[in-house]
């Protein structure tokens, strides 16, 4: 029996989908491309070494930044809003010197629309980061919800579900109606956790066989090909 190729496969998962969930730092946006991360992880952890002593060799120990918010709830709660604001205004001013969005990524956005699908931006950034970058681009109105990093709960953020079908509800979309574009394995995880399909998008090339391990139902190497599947997919019926 012949194999379907990762065109056909691409298609039938775009096809089966009414709503389509976009994961934001990767598919639509390098985040940190004009202020790079290491840059912000420094200043993440010097605030967790002056609040947490106990705490300073593990925040210097990574470039990270989402690893020392995630490290910073150890420390309490005061340290935990204090790093996680931080956080927050430093991808609000990464996004305004990031540059435009990933190649195909405004295609893709813009036939996801067309076809009238439900369209979410599901990010561990800050919601305030995705909005300033969408705004600032023109693409707000290709989006119907944007789901970020859940407020003062680290253990909330992708892999773990919770983002995903906060996202699936707030559109009126039921999980095995739902498909998210990630590049993490973290993206994949969340989605199989949430029983969402899920497109792994390998902007590079070792993520190939990391995200198709990791369980993505397709794996492309361009934002073109989702925006291409999409554009080819007929429109859906959406819900009064």
């Amino acid at each position: 029996m012949q194999m379907p190729s990762s065109s056909d496969a691409l298609a039938g998962v775009v096809e089966a989908s009414t709503g389509v969930l976009f994961d934001f730092d990767g598919p639509i946006c390098d985040v940190f491309r004009g202020l790079p991360a290491p840059q912000v992880a420094v200043e993440l952890a010097e605030i967790v070494a002056s609040r947490a002593p106990d705490l300073a060799d593990r925040a210097r120990a990574t470039d990270d930044p989402m690893e020392i918010h995630q490290l910073s709830q150890e420390g309490g709660a005061a340290l935990l809003s204090d790093v996680e604001a931080a956080l927050t205004a430093a991808e609000v001013a990464a996004v305004k010197v990031a540059g435009p969005p990933v190649a195909g990524a405004v295609q893709a956005l813009t036939a996801a629309r067309v076809s009238n699908r439900r369209v979410a931006v599901v990010s561990n950034n800050s919601a305030e980061c995705v909005r300033e970058y969408l705004v600032s681009h023109g693409i707000d109105g290709t989006v119907d919800v944007v789901v970020g990093r859940p407020v003062l709960r680290p253990d909330l953020m992708k892999p773990n579900p919770h983002p995903l079908r906060a996202a699936g509800q707030a559109l009126g979309v039921e999980p095995a109606a739902l498909v998210l574009i990630g590049d993490s394995t973290t993206d994949v995880e969340a989605a199989r956790a949430a029983g969402v399909r899920s497109i792994g998008f390998a902007n590079k090339p070792r993520k190939r066989s990391t995200l198709a391990d990791a369980g993505a139902d397709v794996v492309v190497v361009g934002m073109d090909a989702v925006a291409d599947a999409l554009a080819s997919a007929g429109s859906v019926q959406r819900r009064a």
